[in-house]
């Protein structure tokens, strides 16, 4: 088996949550069929809180001023919306080191710890729940599902969220006011500046090439 493999990178720019939920179920099935190489996409919504099973099974509520979606993802609710890079890899996890969830999950938030790291931040995880955090704050989500070991959905990272949305929200174990966004800890980092250290560390995070480097 390849020790790398080349992912086609999508920056799709500003989308609607639900056109490219849709897209991500397309391209899934289509590396599925080996129609498509791992492709990831780059991309940013209007605000709307996903709600996956955990937190349905736990009654989290989400504030009735929040736009809601249910989605088949791992994990609890996750606030999208501005100010925030959303990454969705559609990849085939097959590689040395991606042999069950938790390791593939591990490796998307060493990912953007590394990224994260090119930009003069020091993240880290917290045993209080997977994702990115800095400072004591969880400012990225992990959440994925899989077919056949091809994954949709992926995860996010707050750089300049609206005061007091990703706040005011619940997340399953959390209390309001853990998740927050990297400029409330004093860090003005650009989405293209995220999203250039994403690609830049790719090659050791993930084992894969961008096909346009």
């Amino acid at each position: 088996m390849e020790a790398q493999r080349v992912v086609d990178v999508r920056l799709l720019g500003h989308t609607d949550y639900h056109g490219t939920e849709l897209l991500m179920r397309e391209l899934q099935q289509q590396r599925l069929l080996g129609e498509i190489p791992d492709t990831i996409l780059f991309c940013s919504h209007t605000e709307i809180v996903t709600i996956g099973p955990a937190a349905r099974r736990d009654k989290i509520v989400v504030p009735a001023d929040y736009p809601t979606t249910d989605v088949d993802r791992g994990g609890g609710i996750t606030w999208h919306g501005p100010g925030q890079l959303v990454v969705y890899p559609i990849v085939k996890w097959d590689l040395e080191g991606e042999a069950n969830v938790k390791h593939i999950t591990s490796k998307l938030e060493q990912w953007a710890i590394s990224a994260l790291a090119v930009l003069g931040i020091e993240a880290g995880i917290d045993e209080r729940m997977q994702g990115v955090w800095v400072q004591g704050v969880k400012i990225g989500s992990v959440g994925l599902a899989f077919k056949k070991w091809i994954s949709r959905h992926g995860f996010t990272i707050n750089f300049a969220t609206p005061k007091g949305r990703v706040e005011t929200l619940d997340g399953c174990g959390l209390s309001a006011g853990t998740t927050s966004s990297l400029d409330r800890l004093g860090f003005e980092i650009s989405p293209d500046e995220i999203t250039d250290a994403l690609l830049f560390s790719m090659q050791d995070s993930l084992n894969r090439v961008n096909a346009k480097s």
